[in-house]
């Protein structure tokens, strides 16, 4: 499917939202690298970071509910879903790469800035070559309106697949509820309006920096302002390496960092598991939970302090996993089994990944 022309059927819609998806997807590892390597994770530059992470996990939630209202299926388990850094942002123009490294005045400026930039009024929308993802959702939104008009695309908008229950997404600190969250999706206003939470909470429109009524919740692009020009400062930050991989570390340092790619590829299998008919869809967004903070999070820390030469500490690789013909859950669970014996201060870590 190329992307050169404005959307006008029903596949080229799915197909542009399989790729909104992909993108939000894509930019949470830079962003959690980030937020990792600040030592003080109360500070509020770790904070503001973390709630940008919580955002676009919603709103990769948002655009699957919107490709199910219109016929889609979303496969999360995919392993062309999980980007190899360093990676460049589809059909973003100019070329956009997205690296994981430590947290920076720089890194924000060149790179998180980049992607949340706000929408210009005279951007016309533009699935294909955009300049900023306002743009992009612009045209999904126009391309819903043109193809509306002439399919019943929300015939059958599986709504017994969607992630609909507002109570599944909490807004953290820095984030507010009436800034928008999860709905159901079934005709062309509560689509629109799904595209609306996204493009306000992240880069926002024009120059307007509040994402909600109240003005109590920044954009992802005015939170990512106050780190850059320091009004949130960043700290001190771990000397971790840039785009790491894990054959390249030493061999603690490597049972570590698969342990937190094969959590990480898990994190994927339980959202296309969330969004399957007749799931079981409370356990499934707690152990979607539990993965991010009590696997993920303590995982990423620890690869933080070790060494792996030259002054620098290992990071999470977030390269995808392969847990072969093996069971999933029964993998990881034998890898943090095999990690915590390894290292007694990530038994804590195991007894996470046993009870998810």
């Amino acid at each position: 499917m190329h992307f050169d022309m404005p959307i006008t059927t029903p596949e080229e819609l799915r197909t542009h939202l399989e790729l909104a998806i992909a993108v939000e997807l894509s930019t949470v590892p830079p962003y959690l690298y980030a937020m990792y390597s600040i030592e003080d994770q109360s500070s509020e530059s770790a904070l503001l970071i973390r709630s940008v992470v919580a955002e676009e996990m919603l709103h990769a939630a948002l655009a699957a509910n919107l490709l199910l209202a219109v016929g889609g299926n979303p496969d999360f388990t995919s392993a062309d879903l999980v980007p190899v850094y360093p990676f460049d942002l589809p059909h973003h123009t100019p070329k956009l790469t997205l690296n994981i490294k430590p947290c920076s005045e720089q890194q924000v400026k060149e790179l998180f800035l980049v992607i949340e930039q706000p929408e210009v009024h005279s951007a016309p929308p533009d699935g294909d070559i955009y300049t900023s993802l306002g743009q992009f959702y612009h045209a999904i939104e126009k391309g819903l309106a043109r193809v509306a008009d002439s399919h019943d695309i929300f015939a059958n908008p599986q709504t017994e697949r969607q992630m609909s229950d507002a109570s599944y997404y909490q807004p953290v600190e820095f984030d507010a509820e009436d800034s928008g969250g999860l709905l159901l999706i079934d005709n062309i206003e509560s689509a629109n309006e799904a595209i609306h939470i996204i493009v306000h909470q992240g880069e926002g429109v024009s120059d307007e920096k509040w994402a909600d009524p109240l003005h109590q919740e920044l954009t992802h692009y005015h939170k990512f302002l106050q780190i850059a020009d320091g009004t949130a400062p960043i700290g001190k930050v771990a000397p971790a390496l840039v785009n790491p991989k894990t054959d390249e570390f030493p061999p603690v340092a490597r049972d570590v960092s698969n342990l937190f790619n094969a959590a990480y590829r898990y994190v994927y299998m339980t959202m296309d598991e969330i969004f399957q008919a007749n799931s079981n869809r409370g356990a499934l967004v707690r152990r979607l939970y539990g993965l991010m903070s009590n696997v993920l999070s303590p995982l990423a820390h620890h690869l933080m302090t070790l060494p792996v030469g030259e002054g620098y500490v290992a990071g999470p690789t977030f390269e995808v996993y392969d847990f072969g013909d093996s069971d999933p859950w029964d993998h990881l669970t034998a890898l943090a089994a095999h990690v915590a014996e390894e290292i007694p201060s990530l038994h804590p870590v195991a007894e996470a990944v046993a009870k998810l």
